[in-house]
């Protein structure tokens, strides 16, 4: 193997071992979401598994369950958006430190 080579290799096998660092951090961070004014609250991991759903019993109208339907849905997706965030900041300093401009967008 080339030098240029070899050093390319030691890159890509450092990164891969980061990589692999980062996704085990995700599973042990949280992100927090709520919806409705705190009604409806979800704590999702870094590596976007639901850890927990809270409802204030408030929220439960049997009137208008579509509403809460919605605040669940709201607050999930809100989890997902910043459980993506969370992901991407990480692996882009990963993806940073092999000379790739920005990282890896959209890597999550």
């Amino acid at each position: 193997m080339k030098p240029n080579m070899q050093q390319a290799m030691k890159q890509v096998q450092k990164a891969q071992a980061d990589m692999a660092r980062v996704a085990a951090e995700l599973a042990d961070e949280t992100v927090d979401a709520s919806a409705g004014g705190g009604m409806v609250k979800v704590v999702m991991s870094g590596d976007m598994q639901v850890r927990s759903v809270t409802i204030d019993p408030a929220a439960v109208d049997p009137e208008d369950v579509s509403l809460l339907e919605d605040m669940v849905t709201a607050a999930m997706n809100e989890a997902v958006r910043a459980s993506q965030d969370l992901a991407n900041r990480k692996m882009s300093g990963v993806m940073g430190g092999m000379g790739l401009p920005g990282g890896m967008p959209g890597l999550f």
